[in-house]
């Protein structure tokens, strides 16, 4: 069963944390208006601050920070600074158990894809795929509606996205139910043949990406289908693939090309065009919660992710 969190409160405290690499500060700083807006107080890990390289400190340094905020029963919510790279380097280490016994809401999404994906798995927690600190909320390019999103950490509340967000198009039609799962796909499929692989049997895929090239996706997509993972989900979400432009050949297949090879004929529903991901405005949904996608429709209906 999965577990959904405590809502957040008025007053509550969150703890800030940076799981993969160092995040702007100066955009983390800005942030911190809109945590008070909300009528939060806030606490930044040990370690936000580090830089080890490409990294926010090291390995052990940024897990101890993580362990500190479920272990600390003042912290009520953790939000991450920024992705980037570097969560997988220490999933093998989290404290499951820790983390079990202290279920509480944990938001980020990019690299956080590998910790969302391992925390679901092991401890049935509901976590938010949602837009970071120090990466979104700090921009002037922040919208509106990426922050209202944070209204569903307060009361629990259906979530509802269709055409009047964004234009949506359907690969293939049908209505499923199903837990939905998911996250930045170059992330999903480095789970492949580890301990922390993403389940999809019976479950709604999300994918969404940045930066990538229509034949890394594909290779990526490739990766998922020989894992059986998108032969076993129940329907697949297509997120926001921003900057896919062909860079490196002249002759390429279209990400659309790309899209319909791998899921448009899997004969499940398949709908494109949400604004999940990296791109403003950024729709958070909770991972692990139990989703509707009518392709028929277009639209996806979410249930509440905390108590």
């Amino acid at each position: 069963m999965k577990i959904r969190p405590e809502r957040l409160r008025s007053g509550d405290m969150i703890g800030i944390v940076s799981p993969s690499s160092p995040p702007n500060q100066e955009s983390l700083e800005r942030s911190l208006t809109f945590l008070e807006g909300l009528g939060l107080k806030w606490k930044f890990g040990e370690h936000v601050k580090d830089q080890y390289g490409y990294l926010a400190g090291k390995d052990d340094e940024r897990l101890d920070d993580l362990h500190a905020m479920f272990a600390d029963p003042e912290v009520k919510g953790i939000i991450c600074a920024g992705g980037g790279y570097g969560s997988a380097r220490y999933t093998d280490k989290l404290d499951f158990d820790l983390i079990r016994d202290n279920p509480k809401i944990f938001w980020g999404f990019s690299d956080i894809t590998f910790l969302h994906t391992a925390i679901g798995r092991y401890t049935n927690l509901i976590t938010f795929h949602g837009p970071m600190l120090a990466s979104c909320v700090g921009k002037e390019s922040f919208h509106p509606l990426s922050a209202k999103m944070f209204e569903q950490l307060f009361e629990p509340m259906e979530l509802h996205y269709d055409e009047h967000i964004s234009p949506l198009e359907s690969l293939s039609g049908g209505v499923v139910t199903g837990e939905i799962v998911g996250g930045n796909l170059s992330l999903l499929a480095n789970t492949i043949g580890t301990r922390y692989e993403v389940e999809t049997k019976g479950k709604l895929l999300f994918i969404e990406d940045v930066g990538e090239e229509p034949y890394r996706v594909d290779g990526l997509l490739n990766q998922l289908r020989m894992a059986d993972k998108l032969t076993d989900a129940a329907g697949i979400i297509i997120g926001d693939f921003s900057d896919a432009e062909p860079k490196k050949r002249k002759e390429s297949l279209t990400l659309d090309e790309v899209f319909d090879h791998y899921v448009g004929r899997l004969g499940k529903p398949v709908v494109k065009g949400f604004k999940i991901g990296h791109c403003e405005p950024h729709f958070a949904i909770p991972l692990g919660a139990e989703a509707r996608l009518n392709a028929d429709e277009r639209s996806l209906t979410l249930l509440p992710g905390v108590e």
